[in-house]
């Protein structure tokens, strides 16, 4: 999903699985959004079942809560809110969004209040002339419902995912060897358990004409962590060696839980949870290549990909995720397409070029989710394209607030 990376670029918005995370790069390895969308699964069935996810809240007053700053001083990210209005109203349209409000467990949250929630905050933002004004309005016709979050007093975990962008290759090569698959056509008469990611690709993922994949590859790439990567993420843009460019997305995977790259490295005690960042995690791997191998290989979750013909990433809903403004959460608990308001620890690029970590408020739509994304407490943002988009999503690790929007 953007420009060319080189490995020690990599930036990566994927979570581990630890209970709770604050501030650490520790995130970084386990899946992201829709990239595992299909058996994105809530592992806490039971807890969730005994617990309401939203509750609604008074406020007093909405300033409390911030303002979308980047509204009011980047035409781009308005643009980008009302596109991403516009998308979960064509999801609300269709028979997958009433299915999924059929048995919603928060009381008042419908198909029909939820699609009118967003044509009216559709209709302030094209005719309120501050953020002052949309404040106003919003005390007056909107409710606030808050995510009861990892503690149950409202703390939610924040992390980032993007679509990375690699070099590739639609023949392999000496400098390209690394294989990208697509799911193979017999794959559901495939026997359980699933073979191996060791069986599928070998233990340097260099199997080749041996593999029962061979004849499914779509393209190759240089690095195997970088096509590692994109099974991670789900989706990229790929520049090819022709001068072409290729998108790829999720197209299935074998039926395994995923196992994460950096929480393997913290458990073996190769780095703590607070001290395990991104370049480090790089510089690692760099240093013992044959370790990668070895991590790689304890992630049986193999994950297939197909051409999308250029389309932009596509979320758990079957609309694209749009840029700052697309969010993922459990859909087995969040309300899909909803208008929400999330108060998060967002990573920018500051005058020098440097990232810095602000806490700010932003209007997003609920249009995506993932395997390693269950639970109240648990939010992923969507970054965009390209390396500031990486780079942005490796840092991005933080708690904060999550509320959604409904018409009184």
């Amino acid at each position: 999903m953007k420009q060319v990376i080189a490995i020690v670029s990599l930036s990566i918005g994927i979570t581990l699985s630890f209970p709770i995370q604050k501030n650490n790069a520790a995130n970084f390895f386990s899946p992201s959004s829709s990239s595992q969308a299909s058996l994105a699964k809530n592992s806490n069935t039971q807890l969730v079942a005994r617990t309401i996810p939203l509750q609604q809240i008074e406020l007093k007053d909405l300033a409390n809560l911030g303002i979308d700053e980047q509204l009011w001083t980047n035409p781009d990210h308005f643009q980008s809110l009302l596109q991403a209005i516009d998308r979960s109203l064509s999801y609300l349209n269709t028979p997958k969004a009433n299915q999924a409000y059929q048995n919603y467990p928060v009381p008042g949250f419908t198909l029909e209040r939820v699609r009118l929630s967003l044509v009216r905050f559709r209709q302030l933002l094209l005719s309120v002339d501050s953020p002052t004004q949309l404040q106003e309005a919003l005390e007056r016709e909107f409710v606030f419902y808050q995510s009861v979050g990892i503690d149950n007093r409202g703390t939610v975990e924040f992390t980032g995912y993007y679509e990375p962008v690699f070099l590739a290759s639609t023949v392999p090569t000496a400098e390209y060897r690394y294989p990208l698959y697509r799911k193979p056509t017999n794959f559901d008469s495939w026997s359980q358990p699933h073979p191996t990611r060791v069986q599928l690709e070998g233990e340097d993922g260099l199997l080749g004409n041996k593999s029962i994949l061979s004849g499914y590859e779509i393209v190759w790439l240089r690095d195997r962590l970088e096509a590692f990567l994109v099974q991670v993420q789900g989706s990229a843009r790929l520049q090819l060696t022709d001068g072409r460019t290729m998108t790829v997305g999720y197209g299935g995977s074998t039926d395994y839980p995923y196992t994460s790259i950096g929480g393997e490295l913290v458990k073996e005690g190769v780095f703590t949870k607070e001290e395990l960042t991104l370049p480090k995690l790089i510089a690692y791997f760099q240093t013992h290549p044959e370790a990668l191998d070895r991590y790689i290989s304890r992630n049986n979750r193999f994950i297939f990909l197909h051409e999308t013909e250029g389309q932009p990433p596509i979320g758990s809903l079957g609309v694209p995720v749009t840029s700052d403004r697309s969010i993922a959460t459990d859909k087995s608990i969040m309300p899909p397409g909803a208008l929400a308001l999330i108060v998060a620890p967002i990573p920018f690029p500051n005058q020098a070029g440097e990232l810095e970590t602000r806490l700010v408020s932003r209007y997003v739509l609920d249009q995506d989710t993932g395997s390693a994304i269950t639970g109240t407490g648990r939010v992923d943002i969507f970054l965009g394209t390209g390396k500031l988009a990486g780079d942005r999503a490796g840092l991005l690790n933080g708690t904060g607030q999550l509320y959604y929007l409904l018409l009184k």
